[in-house]
């Protein structure tokens, strides 16, 4: 069965990881997808990519 997740859940499976410290492997058995996949979120939505660094200012600015 190949599951397809919206980009916010992606996001938010990446900052359970990044910024919530758990672990890749208790977030991918829990949203029933590889490793592998999560890694690729982790790095299109992660700390270092261009989409977090343009939300981050996003947020900055609201607050």
């Amino acid at each position: 069965m190949n599951k397809q997740f919206i980009e916010e859940i992606k996001i938010q499976a990446a900052k359970q990881v990044i910024e919530q410290g758990h672990t890749v492997a208790s977030v991918s058995e829990h949203l029933g997808v590889s490793t592998n996949s999560l890694y690729n979120w982790i790095k299109k939505y992660g700390s270092d990519s261009k989409h977090y660094q343009q939300t981050s200012g996003q947020e900055a600015r609201i607050r």
